[in-house]
């Protein structure tokens, strides 16, 4: 991880920021699109501050300059911010947040910036609100992104990658039907039509698939639709042969760029209600947008009058997986474990046996090599995380050819990666040792593995959130007086982004208000960091489905979670003493699952097979007393 130079490109954009009459800038990590992973050219708060994790929020002034992250990358954004930057951790007592700093800097009636196209309407409401209060003059939408001037033709080119139709045997459910659904809503809200921003929800709806930002099979396009239309926006070009046939006359194609004029169009189109003496006239029906569409876009349609702010009902029904999707989920899980369990006894060979000197990116590379051979597979889902000793302690590690570590044998080695398949998408983080553990090191990974098996075993009502689950997975650190700085689970997307929402199991305020459902997929990933020494991260992927009780009280359904991933646990850092029997009773029983769905694959490898056996072998406590 290197710290870049920033003085130069902070000393441009402060002389754009006075041309423009702004004292105080504003640089979001998102896109257009609120995108959690960008496409390079919209990587604009990495550029100007260097830091490239993929969540956090530059602001800079005519004399100073901050970046608020959360916890996953204080330590990742201590090594790449320079020295102009004052980091702003995120979530700790006593540090302002990124919009408390700015309002601050706007003291003295002084005007803040930002680009209207990657700010939420909410966002900079919320703010306006905050530059007010503190004496500011306001919040301004400046039309041209001063980062992308300050870039200049060093920019990337935005991707111009096409487009395909994802066959029904994966989606699962015709795109049509999923237009019929949410009219369905429209209606029974009283609502003039939806306008859609976010890119996973537009390739969901329309069962299309791109490649436009790396490692999310999605594409630059806006969505609108109607009780009686449904638009896509997007270049033709980008369209392979079957999309237009596939779409037929039931989606008109209209330029990408074109939103914004049509969006004036819509809002100008409302039919208004009859005046009342003294008041403005307001609409009958307003038009939908989501809570995470740009400001720019609100604007366009006329602003709160004539928009109503909502959660995506789209989001809503594509975080609940049919029954297709669901067993693609399972499919492809036991494809990739095969696939990590062949890279794990390699790796363990190249170190111990053969003592070869590898480094984390040579690794990954390795497993992505293996990944690629199985059926169905269309790339990574995300950068894998290959990260040796200290480096582990770093919660978003990224390796980086010639700017990386060997892999040290006797130090604790994490490996956090996904692929995406046709038929679903992968995230599994599994935390190894090829020497001899320290008793810290097996303490904290057997903590870590009782949080794992208490979200998988936990059985609870109809309408409990993930935020209402997140204890379950740290009481074992808190008993220690340890914890870790981020979520315990996160949604994931079926051949879509790794990362969905709007569930998942953490302490963030948006996780209390989505009750968990039948058909959710996300992950269930505690951890520990020893900053400077190891950190530990075990990662499953679960689905949420119904349970199976002697009682139902309240007359309601409980649920509880199968899990998918098939990868052994580390067998020489498991503490057996510290496990209950019903602890090491689900070990034993997921052990035999791993090996009896994954052993097909090793066939004639007679080094996967014998690791993978060693490592599924049933779990005595007599051993660990023993030894």
């Amino acid at each position: 991880m290197e710290t870049v130079n920033t003085t130069e490109r902070l000393r441009e954009l402060r002389r754009l920021m006075k041309e423009h009459k702004v004292d105080v800038y504003v640089v979001p990590s998102e896109d257009s699109h609120q995108s959690e992973y960008v496409a390079p050219c919209d990587a604009r708060r990495e550029f100007i501050s260097g830091f490239s994790g993929s969540a956090g929020t530059a602001v800079i002034t005519s004399e100073k300059a901050a970046l608020a992250t959360d916890g996953r990358y204080f330590n990742q954004a201590s090594k790449q911010l320079d020295s102009n930057w004052h980091l702003l951790k995120q979530g700790l007592e006593d540090v302002p947040t990124w919009q408390e700093w700015t309002a601050e800097q706007s003291q003295g009636h002084k005007t803040v910036g930002v680009d209207p196209t990657v700010i939420t309407a909410p966002d900079a409401r919320k703010l306006t609100e905050k530059i007010k209060k503190k004496g500011g003059a306001e919040l301004v939408g400046v039309k041209a992104n001063l980062v992308d001037l300050v870039w200049g033709d060093g920019r990337p080119p935005r991707p111009n990658e096409k487009v395909s139709v994802l066959d029904i045997k994966f989606a699962g459910k015709k795109f049509e039907e999923k237009i019929e659904d949410l009219r369905k809503e429209l209606d029974k809200k009283k609502s003039a039509g939806l306008i859609v921003s976010m890119l996973d929800e537009i390739a969901w709806l329309y069962n299309l698939r791109g490649n436009d930002i790396p490692y999310n099979p999605v594409f630059f396009s806006y969505a609108a639709v109607t009780p009686t239309t449904a638009t896509l926006y997007i270049d033709e070009s980008k369209l392979n042969r079957d999309v237009v046939p596939h779409l037929g006359h039931k989606v008109r194609i209209r330029p990408y760029s074109t939103i914004f004029e049509d969006s004036r169009a819509f809002g100008a189109s409302l039919e208004m209600e009859d005046p009342i003496e003294g008041k403005p006239p307001t609409p009958k029906r307003k038009f939908w947008i989501s809570t995470k569409a740009s400001w720019a876009l609100s604007l366009e349609l006329g602003g709160e009058e004539k928009v109503e702010e909502i959660r995506s009902p789209i989001g809503d029904a594509k975080a609940i997986k049919n029954a297709t999707e669901l067993e693609g989920m399972r499919a492809c899980h036991i494809r990739d474990g095969a696939s990590l369990s062949e890279y794990f006894a390699w790796l363990e060979e190249e170190l111990v046996v053969k003592r070869t000197k590898l480094d984390e990116v040579q690794a990954a590379d390795k497993l992505e090599e293996i990944r690629s051979k199985k059926d169905r597979f269309v790339g990574l889902s995300f950068d894998t995380i290959s990260s040796t000793g200290p480096n582990a302690a770093v919660i978003h590690y990224k390796p980086e050819k010639g700017n990386c570590s060997v892999i040290d044998p006797t130090a604790i080695y994490l490996c956090d990666s996904g692929a995406q398949y046709l038929d679903g998408t992968t995230d599994t983080t599994r935390t190894l040792h090829f020497g001899e553990p320290t008793e810290m090191e097996r303490k904290a990974y057997t903590l870590v593995l009782k949080g794992v098996i208490a979200i998988d075993r936990a059985v609870f009502p109809k309408g409990t959130s993930g935020f209402a689950l997140d204890t379950l997975a740290r009481q074992f650190l808190w008993r220690e007086g340890l914890d870790y700085r981020h979520g315990t689970g996160h949604g994931v997307g079926s051949y879509l982004n790794v990362h969905e929402g709007p569930i998942g199991i953490g302490t963030r305020i948006q996780y209390s208000e989505v009750p968990l459902s039948i058909g959710n997929v996300l992950s269930d990933e505690p951890g520990y960091y020893d900053d400077g020494n190891f950190g530990i991260r075990i990662e499953n992927m679960i689905m949420a489905q119904e349970a199976k009780t002697n009682h139902k009280f309240g007359d309601k359904p409980w649920l509880s979670f199968e899990h998918v991933t098939m990868v052994p646990m580390c067998r020489k850092l498991i503490d057996g003493k510290m496990l209950t029997p019903e602890e090491r009773t689900w070990l034993n029983e997921y052990h035999q699952e791993v090996y009896d769905k994954t052993k097909g694959f090793f066939k004639g490898d007679e080094r996967t097979l014998k690791w993978l056996e060693r490592e599924t072998r049933s779990i005595n406590v007599m051993e660990f007393i023993l030894s």
